[in-house]
Parts: structure tokens; C-alpha cells; sequence
């Protein structure tokens, strides 16, 4: 699997640690860090590499520095955040196993931070859906397993997907970190589903910086018996997107792809690996991509209109759009999209 580390300079990445752990970048942690960024399939990212992810960066307290395990392509994939309570019902794992796994079968990432009860079902049901992706945050180091019990499914993310965290290798889980995680989590997606949340949950801070960085947010409601599901309905009287099936989520982030699509479209300005063009690539490219085609006219068109066109997912059309715009064959101006050299001139 290929890296970025090439594109880092070694004394740009010392001043991201330095500025970014203040109190802890001596010699010797300098040195740690990099002998950690020197194993297979890692990469430190600092805010101004080309491979931050753009979506991230919009924060006003992006992460310095992002510690990425795994495939750091899979950062740019549109995602959807999946979160909820460590003890969910019976039917709330359900309702998190069918969501995740729905939604990466259309060709979402499914983003959380491996927490035990919610993440955990959302993680393993996006590995579980053929070519499905998922991302885990982490609170604390990105090679620590939290809990213990996810050792297995950390490794395998690692090996499918990323695991992503801000604080330094080795980092113990703390408390008052899992607030700063999913600020990443929710920073990372177009829009943030709450299955099950308590009125006091995580997964409600989840949800209040998912809407305090102008992204979508969504709740399943549920019994007015179960205490998991009065976190979800204050949310949802609080404006939050009842939601009860993934048509739902899928029409209220149709618009917000393209916005997403801009970010990528950035990114061609700027070195790109092959993998990650290959990573936004479908198993069934050629069919998808041959829709895609044909519904590009000779006028520009705006991507909501691509969505009914193809009846593809926005989620697909933002990764085959990136390919396509990566052979030269598709160009874009002002939110619309045209074939290459088939505009018409003023």
C-alpha cells in the first residue's frame, strides 16, 4: 500500500509536532514519532500536506497534525459519521448494523470512533459489505486499541480502511480526550446519523459539532420507553433530521456532495498518488462510469441533476467524477460538470 511520507519534509513535520505538542516535543519524542511514520502503511499528515483531508481543514480547530494508519486516501471517500450509546438496545444495534451497511453498500464511508456498543456494529458492518469502507477516530494513540476488546477490529480497519487520531503514538485513552475525537469524527463526514443516545451521550457532542460545522445531522427515533432513545428525540426537536431510512440521509446530502466534489476537484491541483485515484475507483467503474457519460450533456450540469440522470448515489458520482477529472475527460465550473472540451464558448 502505498504512503505519502515522500511528500513530507522531515523539518516541516518536526515544526508541526513542536507546535502541536508544545510540552512534549523534545528530542527524543521527535525521534519516536518518526520511527513510528517509518512502518508500513503510516502517515503523518500535517495541516498543509496536500493529502489533509479539505473537509477536516474547514474546521476552525483542525488538528495540527493527523497520525493515519492505514490507506490515507480513504480521508477524502465521502462519509457518513455513525455514533450512539456504549450499551445499545437490541434494536438499536440492529438499526446501526442495517444503516452503516446500507449506506456503504451505496458507496458511503462510514466514519465513528470505535467506541464500544454503536461504532463498534458500524464499523464491523461497513467490513462486512463487499469493498465497504470505514474510518475509525481514535482518543488516543493511533496503535492503541480502545477497548481492549476491538484489538482485532483496529487491525483490520487498519488493513481495509484508516484509523486516524491526533495525539502522538502510544497516547493512553483519556476522558477528556473523546470530545476532541468526535469533533474529527463529525469533522470528517457530510453528516452525522445518532442511533441511540441517552440524554447525557458523546454521541450527542457528536451531533452538536456535526451542526456547529454546518454539516447534516441526523436521528433515528425510537420508543419513548427507551431511556437510548430520549438522546435522539431531543436532537430531533432540536432541528436534528428524523430519519427512517437511508433514502432519507441520501437525499439531504445529495447537494452537499457537490460541495464535497469542489474539495476534490482542489485536490487535482496538487501531487496525488495512484492509489488514492485507484481508491475512489468502484468495482463496477466501467458500467457506473458509461452512466455517467451518457448523462454529461453538451451544457454543463449541476449535480443534483446527475443524481436523477444516472440514479447513481451522490456519494458514487463525487468518486467516479474525481476519476474521470483525473484522465482529463470531465471538467467543472461553478458547481456544474461538462465533458472535457465540450463547452460551448460565450
Amino acid at each position: 500500500m502505498h504512503d505519502t511520507h515522500d511528500h513530507d519534509a522531515h523539518d516541516d513535520i518536526d515544526a508541526a509536532l513542536r507546535d502541536a505538542f508544545p510540552s512534549l516535543a523534545n528530542a527524543a519524542f521527535l525521534r519516536r514519532c518518526h520511527r513510528w511514520r517509518a512502518g508500513p502503511a503510516r502517515t503523518l499528515l500535517t495541516l498543509g500536506h496536500p493529502d489533509y483531508p479539505a473537509l477536516l481543514r474547514r474546521l476552525p480547530d483542525a488538528p495540527r497534525v493527523l497520525f493515519v494508519h492505514g490507506d490515507v486516501a480513504r480521508l477524502w471517500h465521502p462519509s457518513v459519521a455513525v455514533v450512539g450509546t456504549r450499551t445499545p438496545t437490541v434494536n438499536g444495534q440492529d438499526n446501526a448494523r442495517l444503516f452503516a451497511g446500507e449506506l456503504a453498500r451505496r458507496g458511503w464511508s462510514i466514519a465513528s470512533g470505535m467506541a464500544s456498543g454503536i461504532d463498534t456494529v458500524a464499523h464491523r458492518a461497513a467490513l462486512e459489505t463487499p469493498g465497504g469502507c470505514t474510518v475509525a477516530v481514535l482518543g488516543c494513540g493511533v496503535d492503541v486499541a480502545f477497548p481492549v476488546a476491538n484489538r482485532s477490529l483496529l487491525r483490520a480497519i487498519a488493513e481495509r480502511g484508516a484509523v486516524v487520531s491526533e495525539m502522538p503514538p502510544g497516547t493512553p485513552a483519556a476522558a477528556w480526550q473523546f470530545p476532541r475525537r468526535n469533533r474529527i469524527v463529525a469533522g470528517l463526514s457530510l453528516g452525522t446519523l445518532v442511533v441511540e443516545a441517552a440524554q447525557r451521550s458523546g454521541a450527542l457532542i457528536t451531533a452538536r459539532l456535526a451542526g456547529d460545522a454546518s454539516r447534516e445531522v441526523f436521528a433515528i427515533p425510537g420508543s419513548i420507553h427507551n431511556p437510548y432513545a430520549r438522546g435522539c428525540h431531543r436532537l430531533i426537536r432540536d432541528g436534528a433530521q428524523l430519519v427512517e431510512s437511508v433514502d432519507d440521509i441520501e437525499s439531504a446530502l445529495a447537494p452537499i456532495a457537490a460541495a464535497f466534489a469542489d474539495d476534490l476537484r482542489g485536490r487535482l491541483h496538487v501531487p496525488i498518488s495512484n492509489t488514492a485515484a485507484v481508491q475512489h475507483d468502484s468495482c463496477d467503474k466501467d458500467e457506473d462510469t458509461q452512466r455517467l457519460w451518457d448523462a454529461l450533456g453538451h451544457d454543463p450540469t449541476p449535480m443534483e441533476v446527475l443524481v436523477v440522470r444516472t440514479g447513481l448515489t451522490a456519494a458514487k458520482l463525487a468518486s467516479i467524477l474525481l476519476s474521470m477529472e483525473l484522465e482529463g475527460r470531465v471538467e467543472c465550473q461553478h458547481g456544474r460538470y461538462t465533458r472535457r472540451g465540450t463547452r460551448k464558448s460565450s
